[in-house]
């Protein structure tokens, strides 16, 4: 979704893809952010915290009307339904991303 998104042009991809990671983990409540994790990608959970706010902002309120091929992609069988996944309250994701 990000790929047809102005806005995070200006992120780099390791970043994108680690804040994309740790956002899974989270709405999916599978951890947090390990040693290993912040060891390989370079970035610790602090660097990617306000980026997973915006990520989980983009798939609260993303539009609807417009640029539909990604979502309807991703909401088959094949692809797990992930565009169907309900993202985090917003508050419960800052609760979450502090305590850790």
């Amino acid at each position: 979704m990000t790929l047809q998104e102005y806005d995070y042009a200006c992120e780099s991809p390791s970043k994108l893809a680690a804040s994309c990671l740790l956002l899974a983990l989270t709405m999916k409540n599978l951890g947090g952010w390990t040693p290993t994790l912040e060891y390989y990608s370079g970035y610790s959970a602090q660097d990617l915290h306000p980026l997973v706010k915006r990520l989980n902002f983009l798939l609260t309120y993303q539009p609807r009307g417009k640029l539909n091929a990604v979502r309807s992609k991703y909401s088959h069988r094949v692809f797990f339904e992930v565009a169907k996944v309900t993202p985090m309250d917003m508050l419960k994701l800052e609760e979450t991303l502090t305590s850790s």
